[in-house]
């Protein structure tokens, strides 16, 4: 039973759902409110992902139902989102669109096995600034992708993102298509800013969309169209081949990277949202993970991108009213009618009404007052910030997200290293003859690689400045202690008793005495007996030391 227990976490339960009236009444609505919202954001990620229309409405069906279930959150939505598109269009480019759903099977399976392994609460280890830089650096790399859409140019496959954008602009077509595609981008982008603001609960872009193309049909506007939907949605086994998960195997590793990080960033934000409110459950991270691996599999199977947690959507559904797993259900069901029922008014969408909801999306996933906060909180959390941002666009996201750990850890260590000291203190006690030549030291914080040359530098230089024949080193304040630290000291030790010095050790932590002893730090002391567990007893010994030195001479 106790060895069946940890997997049973992990897997659908009954407690996951709630079919009392009330509670079914608020999903169903939730779940309609967010299919609609998600309906022309799937086909948008599909298209800017190069993967096309059809896989980003078979992601947010499947993937969504399948994360729905069997992922750790109650209330997250998941399919396409804007930073997989993002990872996707550079390996379409290279391998075709034929690769995606090879790519998703395969990440799908590297996110399952990562939950199984229990790796989900590893992204509570990512800093603040790293995060807010990849997102303000994702939304960047969002509407630098619709532009040449925009301009009615079309975008060289794989270029980066920022070139292919200048390039549009500086080259666009000065014919109809340019201005007609403006004309619905600006349309578009009037309708979803504005109609929230007239009625807070109208589905903006799916309006927005709608009108763009009636008008542009109505006008026989010319333009680039979605272009024709499979009216069902079936499974299709993609090939996999040895060579095939040889040559994808890099982007396999990036896409399950991306898809692990923002679904459980994505899963922690919705329970943010959710504390204060009626009660929704716990999010189970390791769970989120085994989820979003089966997700992407199914997705893959059925042609669709790798799935993810959708932040967006799942703030839409919180703010809906949605309880349990059964809204984000719904949600899929919702865009499945459609396929069904409205693939062909579908396809007449313009593409350049998709950019100007994706667009308008990627303005709304930068927080000003986030990016103010992050810059004023400290220059470490700016460059930080900004380094991750920079990366993001210029590179690429998972080097981002690399570069930015980096840039966090150096200003880390640097602070902690900064904030370790080996201070001298006063001999306690009534003043002895011979105190003068006793110093006593008192390390605090932390002793490692960036810290104790330059702690134990300092102990050696005030030694020889003040004529120093006994040093007592309290250790007991050390928190940290690693083996550079550990050799540092013995190294130190035995330069002090070659020069003559003693050393006299207090208090030495359990957990860090066997790394001193590993190392061979104490075996440097002249005598075993040097090792004490209280000040008392080694300043005792100390001044012992010196009233044998008196006699001596």
């Amino acid at each position: 039973m106790s060895v069946l227990a940890p997997a049973r976490e992990l897997l659908p339960g009954r407690d996951d759902y709630d079919f009392r009236p009330p509670v079914l009444r608020a999903d169903l609505l939730a779940g309609v409110t967010v299919g609609v919202v998600a309906l022309p954001l799937a086909l948008a990620f599909g298209v800017s992902s190069g993967a096309g229309p059809a896989a980003g409405l078979a992601t947010a069906v499947v993937a969504g139902i399948v994360a729905a279930v069997f992922g750790g959150s109650p209330v997250q939505v998941s399919g396409p989102t804007g930073a997989m598109a993002v990872v996707l269009a550079p390996i379409v480019a290279v391998h075709g669109a034929s690769s995606v759903a090879v790519v998703a099977v395969l990440a799908g399976l590297v996110v399952l096995v990562s939950g199984i392994a229990r790796l989900g609460r590893l992204v509570a280890y990512l800093p603040w600034p790293v995060v807010e830089g990849f997102t303000v650096g994702i939304a960047c790399i969002i509407f630098l992708q619709q532009v040449p859409s925009s301009v009615g140019a079309t975008a060289p496959p794989g270029k980066n993102p920022l070139l292919a954008a200048v390039a549009a602009v500086t080259h666009a077509a000065t014919g109809a298509t340019a201005a007609w595609s403006i004309a619905v981008v600006a349309l578009v982008a009037v309708l979803m800013l504005g109609l929230p603001k007239l009625h807070r609960g109208t589905p903006a872009s799916l309006v927005a969309v709608t009108v763009a193309t009636v008008a542009a049909e109505i006008l026989h506007a010319p333009l680039p169209r979605i272009g024709s939907l499979p009216s069902v949605l079936a499974p299709a086994l993609p090939s996999v081949t040895p060579g095939a998960i040889r040559d994808l195997a890099g982007a396999v590793v990036a896409v399950a990277a991306l898809a692990a990080i923002e679904s459980l960033l994505s899963a922690r934000v919705a329970a943010t949202m959710t504390r204060g409110g009626p009660p929704v459950g716990p999010t189970r991270p390791d769970r989120e993970l085994v989820g979003q691996g089966i997700a992407s599999i199914a997705s893959g199977l059925f042609g669709g991108m790798p799935a993810t947690g959708a932040i967006a959507r799942t703030a839409v559904n919180v703010r809906s009213g949605a309880r349990t797993r059964f809204s984000a259900i719904t949600h899929a069901l919702v865009i499945l009618a459609v396929i069904y029922a409205a693939s062909g008014l579908v396809s007449r969408i313009p593409l350049a009404a998709l950019a100007g909801v994706l667009m308008v999306t990627s303005f709304r996933m930068v927080s000003l007052a986030t990016i103010r906060e992050v810059v004023r909180a400290s220059r470490a959390s700016a460059i930080t910030f900004g380094a991750t941002a920079l990366v993001t666009i210029a590179a690429d996201l998972i080097l981002a997200v690399e570069i930015g750990l980096l840039v966090a850890a150096f200003f880390a260590l640097r602070h902690l290293a900064g904030a370790a000291h080996a201070q001298r203190e006063p001999v306690p006690g009534p003043a002895t003859a011979g105190d003068e030549h006793i110093a006593v030291f008192r390390f605090e914080g932390a002793m490692f690689w960036g810290a104790s040359e330059r702690l134990l530098s300092e102990i050696a230089g005030a030694v020889a400045a003040d004529d120093i024949d006994i040093v007592v080193l309290r250790l007991s304040g050390l928190h940290t202690l690693d083996a550079t630290g550990a050799k540092a000291l013995g190294d130190t030790i035995e330069e002090l008793e070659a020069g003559g010095v003693t050393v006299l050790v207090k208090v030495v932590r359990h957990h860090h005495r066997h790394l001193l002893s590993a190392t061979g730090a104490l075996g440097k002391l002249r005598h075993g007996n040097h090792l004490f567990t209280t000040l008392e007893d080694a300043l005792t010994h100390a001044r012992s030391h010196m009233r044998r030195a008196d006699r001596a001479q």
